[in-house]
């Protein structure tokens, strides 16, 4: 199997892009679900992130446009929907302030610890992402639509919210999974660069009998050095 291509310094690629539109969509996100409540452009806009989310990451390894800048811009997009989605579910009451801070929490903690460990060290601003992040990831944005979805009334809203509290669930035990993972890691690279502590010299320690020989040893060399001297 060939190894992966290493990323490039190139920005106008498709999956940056991409990323870049997912991006835009942010605002437009919040807009719709908090100005005019319109719940279905919302999804859409959330639909899109999500499939232009698998793209990116499937064109940019079949076209080797593997980037610096993307690297940086997919979790980037990833941390702003769903910070804007909580924002928006929590103001209009769709989830509780608790679910929100979970969330938020996780994401705090890493951006307030791992970035300036990696800084210090000499690595790159983030960890590679991990796949259980992913997952995670992929789970609330899952969640999301559906939990949207369930402010509604009628059957649709009935069977969108038990489905979106089930990918929520997940996704918030993977989103921690993953955030505990990531702090390993740090953990290892924090080791890697002390290095291995150096061994202790063994200590000599005399045996049985030991001390007393070293004890006539000099004394017969004092003996010899009198001799010489008369």
């Amino acid at each position: 199997m060939a190894a992966a291509a290493a990323p490039s310094d190139r920005v106008l690629t498709v999956p940056n892009l991409l990323s870049a539109l997912r991006l835009a969509g942010v605002p437009v996100f919040l807009w719709l679900a908090l100005g005019p409540h319109a719940d279905g452009a919302a999804l859409g806009v959330l639909a899109f992130a999500g499939v232009s989310d698998y793209l990116d990451g499937k064109l940019a390894r079949a076209l080797g446009q593997t980037s610096r800048l993307g690297t940086l811009l997919d979790p980037l997009a990833d941390r702003l929907y769903i910070f804007a989605t909580i924002i928006a579910l929590t103001l209009r009451d769709i989830v509780p302030w608790w679910f929100a801070a979970l969330l938020v929490g996780r994401d705090v903690l890493i951006a307030a610890t791992i970035p300036p460990v990696l800084r210090r060290l000499g690595y790159g601003p983030a960890l590679p992402v991990h796949y259980l992040g992913k997952a995670a990831t992929f789970n609330l944005l899952y969640a999301f639509p559906l939990l949207l979805l369930s402010a509604g009334d009628g059957w649709l809203a009935t069977v969108s919210r038990p489905f979106g509290w089930a990918f929520a669930i997940w996704g918030t035990a993977l989103y921690w999974w993953s955030g505990i993972l990531y702090g390993v890691q740090l953990r290892q690279l924090v080791r890697a660069a002390r290095g291995p502590r150096p061994p202790l010299p063994p200590r000599e320690d005399p045996g049985p009998g030991q001390g007393q020989g070293q004890g006539r040893a000099d004394a017969e060399a004092g003996r010899l050095d009198a001799e010489v001297g008369q």
